[in-house]
């Protein structure tokens, strides 16, 4: 197998290319890996990086070694190639993804990602992109845009950014009058505050949105969250959405399905794992088995999950 780590220079404050790259460097010269380094020099380009190593055909896996924003690079450029896994070497400031799957410790062990299980995980289709955690629209996309801006700010970095970006859409991005469909039931039209379509639970540095989706059900879960009240009580809110509660809200519409669309007559925020763009629609489809992922020898997923303790909202 052919290993190749994507190293996004920015990562770690821009310590991942002097502090870890001789650390892959050492491992795999040592082990006699057959392995390449390959530092990002745009935004995107590991894209097109991956997906050329990909069509190649030979069984490659591709590290993600940045936060988010590289592993949606990664995904996005492996997707279609089942001779292509994905693993994370989370040197980011959010690295919301793995959470599910283990600690950022046994994440950042490279003897434990190179030794790894590769499993078959579902995956997003959002248009012509692909997420591989969570999909939005509404207040938590907004804020989503609004964070890229704040993270561009010295000192703002990660959940700061987000809670910055939260109080800016508090003010002024609380009400969106969407028509959504899941599946084919009959489309509804409400005032909603967000709706969401996760594969697994966390985003936003640490938001727990989704705290029953699992990566590989064949389902998506979808939090629909009605706005029925005021500016006041929402900010009561905020700490028990973080903490996965907010299933319990009598405003809150969680089902679980395969396709959801949205429809805003004004131009909204959609993210799609972090990533902003800006449309009147929006559709999130879950493509089952679409992406091999690595889990780190060291991690307890595959027996937690076997236990029934990833079932609980715990």
């Amino acid at each position: 197998m052919k290993h190749v780590f994507v190293i996004n220079p920015k990562a770690g404050k821009g310590k991942a290319v002097c502090d870890f790259k001789p650390k892959i460097e050492e491992y795999c010269n040592k082990n006699a890996l057959d392995y390449q380094i390959h530092v990002t020099s745009a935004a995107y380009e590991a894209i097109e990086y991956v997906r050329e190593l990909a069509k190649k055909g030979e069984k490659t896996r591709f590290y993600a070694c940045g936060g988010d924003g590289t592993l949606f690079e990664v995904v996005n450029g492996a997707f279609g190639y089942c001779n292509a896994e994905v693993a994370v070497i989370p040197l980011g400031s959010g690295n919301d993804f793995i959470r599910l799957f283990g600690t950022k410790e046994q994440f950042l062990d490279i003897e434990a990602q190179v030794n790894g299980i590769a499993t078959d995980l579902d995956i997003i289709k959002c248009d012509d992109v692909i997420a591989i955690n969570q999909c939005s629209m509404g207040f938590d996309a907004e804020i989503n845009a609004k964070q890229c801006y704040f993270k561009k700010m010295p000192f703002m970095k990660g959940e700061t950014a987000y809670m910055a970006a939260l109080l800016y859409c508090f003010l002024k991005k609380v009400n969106n009058v969407f028509t959504i469909k899941i599946d084919g039931g009959e489309p509804f039209t409400q005032n909603t505050l967000f709706c969401v379509a996760a594969n697994s639970r966390w985003y936003g540095g640490g938001f727990k949105a989704a705290p029953l989706a699992m990566p590989d059900d064949g389902l998506l879960d979808f939090i629909i969250v009605k706005k029925t009240m005021n500016r006041l009580k929402l900010l009561g809110l905020v700490d028990k959405y973080k903490q996965g509660k907010h299933l319990e809200w009598d405003f809150t519409n969680f089902v679980k399905g395969k396709k959801i669309t949205i429809h805003s007559d004004t131009v909204a925020a959609i993210n799609c794992d972090g990533e902003k763009r800006f449309s009147n629609d929006a559709t999130f489809e879950i493509v089952e088995k679409g992406i091999k992922f690595v889990i780190p020898s060291n991690s307890s997923y595959f027996e937690d999950k076997a236990s029934g303790k990833l079932d609980c909202l715990c």
